[in-house]
């Protein structure tokens, strides 16, 4: 499509006078990279998550270079943009994008732009498109907000890298290749969540349960394409006995529709996609097809009951974080065996066994198919702080860090978080049927992280200058004397006592310069801790500090 008139950035609102001038550049750029359908397809040749993504990947780093900068690409699994000198800074961004899915009123990967209200009434000229605000247009505007600051003569005090994954949405073996070629830096942000910024992420959990079903009312049921999808389209071959039921049924999920073929026998149901993470943003198509086969089958309504009305109380587990959150969005009846996989995030301070007890008790077989060990992020930390002070300074606002359920690559640094695109009020899109990104969301996020890199590694930048705060300061710290740091439910005999690891890595110390020259001994908790912050609701027993093996999956 054309893009036709591309109005100015000050038809909005103000932008930073740094990015005005690349605005219809980053639009034009925003259109071409939206038309790569960069879902995960199978390997060929030299591309382990297909062609789409290799090329898109590789027309990401041609933009870069034709502006100046130095690219790699890592075997197509991932690429960087390497920008200024000094100790390094990671800019984390991904170019896949999960499926496109149904219910589109625009191509989903054409790039169309123009002003027609969206599904939640939002007017204004706006692009449309898969990866819209996950994660493309983030990674193109943090691109030339490096442009702009190379063109403005400003060489970073930092070495900036700007990361592009192709296999953020299912795996991160593009991130496990990068540490294997490459090395990571250990601080950063990621442009994958929202503002004001991140300083938590729940932890995931990806299960499957496994059910034989005796006079199975069907005979075949399949449902779902991603785990981190709410299901949005389920279907099942009924017996005809099962068919007899639907006869004065009324389906009362809300947001649902159930269709039945008597010709094929084919009951489908017809549901709203979001993303895993937040599954009151759609309607699971799952639930209102498994709602009507178990009313007459004991198997699959012990099975309704776990996983949807939720009888052993998951979804009560609650911290500052959030609550847990429980979304069964893959399915499949195969065998007699009936394979539901769903999509958890839990609490940040909610140890791992809590939610493995809950499972136990379900009485059902399960099997976990991925674990991602929750992120934590002293809210006052420094590279939080300069985050938000950014945001404010931008916004007006005077918002505080939140926490979220999404997964991003925060988690692969070792000081990292999310900051951004999204902002609270925004309708959203992600993961779900006509995503779009606005001008004004284009124009805001430009002046966010324009302005946030400069604060971060211009030549100027305070942040991160002293060798001994670079891991200390933005996570958390406590003395291994008890000295008041913990509260009372929380201390052992000391706080050294209270950090334990499940696995044989040795506690985490480093040596930190007090304000009278000498040194204190602290434990570091990194965000692969969950640390001595408030007890979940229901969890008071364990109260060590644990370290989590991380497996790197779908988020």
């Amino acid at each position: 499509m054309l893009l036709g008139r591309l109005p100015k950035a000050t038809e909005f609102m103000r932008m930073e006078i740094g990015m005005e001038k690349y605005f219809n550049d980053i639009v034009a750029s925003t259109v071409e990279i939206l038309k790569f359908d960069s879902s995960l397809k199978e390997a060929v040749a030299d591309c382990p998550f297909g062609k789409e993504a290799a090329d898109c990947l590789q027309f990401f780093l041609n933009l870069a270079s034709e502006m100046g900068f130095e690219t790699r690409n890592y075997d197509n699994y991932v690429g960087e943009v390497v920008f200024g000198e000094g100790k390094e800074f990671a800019i984390l961004a991904h170019l896949d994008v999960v499926p496109a899915g149904s219910g589109w009123k625009y191509p989903p990967f054409g790039g169309v732009i123009n002003d027609d209200v969206s599904d939640g009434g939002v007017g204004g000229r706006k692009i449309w498109g898969r990866g819209a605000m996950d994660d493309k247009t983030p990674a193109v505007v943090c691109l030339y907000a490096l442009k702009a600051l190379k063109d403005e003569g400003i060489t970073p005090s930092r070495k900036i890298k700007l990361i592009v994954g192709c296999n953020e949405e299912a795996g991160w073996k593009c991130i496990e290749h990068y540490n294997e070629v490459a090395q990571m830096p250990e601080e950063g942000f990621t442009p994958d969540a929202d503002f004001p910024v991140i300083y938590a992420e729940k932890g995931i959990l990806h299960f499957s349960v496994l059910c034989p079903i005796n006079e199975a009312p069907m005979s075949a049921l399949n449902a779902g394409e991603r785990v981190n999808m709410v299901c949005d389209s389920a279907a099942a071959i009924l017996t005809r006995k099962a068919a007899e039921g639907l006869v004065g049924y009324e389906n009362p999920v809300a947001g649902t529709r159930l269709s039945y073929d008597n010709t094929t026998n084919i009951l489908r149901a017809e549901g709203k996609s979001a993303h895993g993470s937040t599954p009151q943003m759609g309607a699971n198509a799952l639930q209102a097809l498994l709602l009507f086969l178990s009313k007459n089958n004991e198997d699959i309504q012990r099975v309704y009951e776990c996983l949807f009305d939720d009888v052993t109380g998951l979804k009560t587990l609650v911290d500052e974080t959030g609550k847990l959150t429980m979304s069964p969005d893959v399915a499949e009846f195969k065998n007699g065996v009936l394979k539901i996989t769903t999509d958890i995030r839990f609490p940040a301070t909610l140890p791992l066994e809590t939610v493995k007890e809950k499972l136990d008790s379900f009485g059902l077989e399960y099997v976990v198919e991925n674990y991602q060990a929750p992120l934590y992020n002293d809210p006052n930390g420094k590279l939080i702080s300069t985050l938000t002070a950014v945001y404010n300074e931008v916004t007006g606002e005077n918002a505080k860090p939140i926490a979220i359920g999404g997964g991003t690559y925060a988690r692969a640094l070792k000081c990292g978080c999310a900051f951004g695109p999204e902002m609270m009020g925004d309708e959203a899109t992600i993961h779900q049927a006509n995503e779009y990104v606005t001008f004004k969301q284009i124009e805001r996020m430009s002046e966010i992280y324009y302005k946030a890199i400069k604060a971060v590694c211009a030549p100027n930048a305070a942040s991160q200058t002293q060798e001994t705060a670079a891991v200390c300061d933005t996570h958390v710290e406590r003395p291994t004397e008890s000295c008041g740091a913990c509260t009372e439910n929380e201390r052992d005999t000391t706080c050294e006592q209270s950090v334990s690891t499940t696995e044989n890595d040795a506690e985490r110390v480093c040596e930190a310069a007090t304000p009278a020259g000498q040194t204190t001994r602290v434990a570091v908790i990194t965000h692969r801790y969950v640390d001595a912050r408030p007890a979940p609701v229901e969890e008071e027993t364990n109260k060590k500090i644990k370290l989590c093996s991380i497996t790197r999956k779908s988020n």
